[in-house]
């Protein structure tokens, strides 16, 4: 159940406030989409790309319509996590349930749906063979119990998502409890940075810090907080690499009912970090950052917006995250703050293939994960569009 569209937008008038740009010649293509179900959330599972070859988790479960504030997900029903895969540059793709090998087992309480029935959950042990980071087949992904204080896990693979090896245990580095998502930067065979977000002193979520393995995996130790304790949260970091010294990563921000995107950059190779200009001051709701280095050096941002009108956009650095061009429209059609999430890569040809989960009104009321394929070199002003739409710009 797949399509491709380009969705234009509406010219009615001139369009106030700050500049704004729109992604040129787009694809959209839905990559999972089942009448009665449920897919969301890549940011919570990860992406992964070989060339062309791209590699995608989602939750699937069943749709059930619970208001306005909340997740359209039945809570009574199993959450189940599953891989898309592309071999063609995110244009087709093929759906693997890693469970049903006995991989990838969803289990505890940041499910919004249950466990999923006659599942044996394997053990969570600690790892006894070194990982090889810079195995060409590698793909490593994070996953939480709790999103406040829970015990995090891991599970790697070398046959690119085919199958895994795990669960195995990520220690607390001296907090209540971790909420790891996938976050990782490579330096070698195997040491490597984890970005995960970790408990707050009070048990709540949460706060970012980067911790470091040089044994591949075997033991794992703190390099540095990102930023203070915040009151509200600081949480789901995306980094990128600059240069064998520096790291630029983006978190999900919230105080009161506020939230934004901030930026953290370090100059040591993560011993210490200074806080940039926030990317995004304003996202709605809130929604997690994507960063990924460009092959020509620019710095993209993709993220969800929950607020009117409901999008997936991006943003571009050319000055290594100093500051931020416009706003990029990839697609406005969403019908509410059940959007966004998003996970994004480039492929070979510089064309970005940005995933994220979405209803559009036309399909039917379930959410769905598709993807846009767009190119950060095609992209035209926004000069007008409907005033009704105006203020969530």
């Amino acid at each position: 159940m797949m399509f491709a569209a380009v969705i234009a937008m509406t010219v009615l008038g001139s369009l106030p406030g700050e500049p704004m740009l729109m992604a040129k010649d787009v694809t959209h293509v839905k990559v999972y989409y089942e009448a009665g179900r449920f897919g969301g959330w890549p940011a919570n599972h990860g992406i992964w790309s070989w060339g062309n070859e791209i590699l995608v988790g989602y939750s699937r479960g069943y749709y059930k319509d619970l208001g306005a504030t909340r997740h359209h997900i039945d809570r009574t029903k199993p959450e189940e996590f599953w891989l898309a895969r592309s071999v063609d540059g995110g244009v087709t793709w093929t759906h693997e349930h890693p469970a049903a090998k006995g991989f990838l087992i969803p289990r505890g309480q940041s499910l919004h749906g249950t466990e999923t029935p006659g599942l044996t959950l394997p053990p969570i042990q600690d790892l006894k063979e070194p990982m090889d980071f810079t195995h060409p087949g590698f793909a490593l992904t994070f996953r939480m119990e709790n999103v406040h204080a829970g015990t995090s896990r891991f599970e790697y693979s070398t046959d690119r998502g085919k199958t895994w090896s795990g669960p195995y245990r990520l220690p607390n580095f001296g907090t209540p409890g971790t909420a790891a998502r996938t976050d990782y930067i490579v330096n070698g065979k195997r040491d490597a940075f984890i970005f995960i977000t970790v408990s707050k002193k009070n048990g709540r979520e949460g706060r970012p810090l980067c911790a470091r393995t040089t044994d591949g995996g075997l033991t794992w130790k703190r390099v540095s907080w990102i930023g203070p304790e915040p009151d509200g949260f600081a949480i789901m970091p995306s980094t990128v690499r600059l240069s064998e010294t520096e790291l630029l990563t983006t978190l999900r921000r919230r105080e009161g009912t506020f939230r934004w995107i901030s930026a953290w950059r370090s100059r040591d190779n993560a011993k210490t970090w200074t806080q940039e200009n926030h990317p995004v001051e304003y996202l709605g709701e809130g929604n997690p950052p994507m960063l990924n280095k460009l092959q020509d050096g620019r710095l993209c941002l993709t993220y969800g917006f929950r607020a009117y009108p409901y999008s997936i956009r991006a943003r571009l650095s050319t000055d290594n995250g100093k500051s931020w061009g416009p706003q990029i429209i990839l697609r406005d059609d969403g019908v509410d703050r059940d959007i966004g999430y998003v996970r994004s890569v480039q492929r070979p040809d510089g064309k970005m293939v940005t995933t994220y989960y979405i209803s559009d009104g036309r399909s039917g009321p379930e959410r769905y994960i598709g993807v846009t394929i767009w190119d950060p070199n095609k992209l035209s002003r926004i000069t007008g569009g409907n005033p009704r739409r105006q203020p969530g710009f």
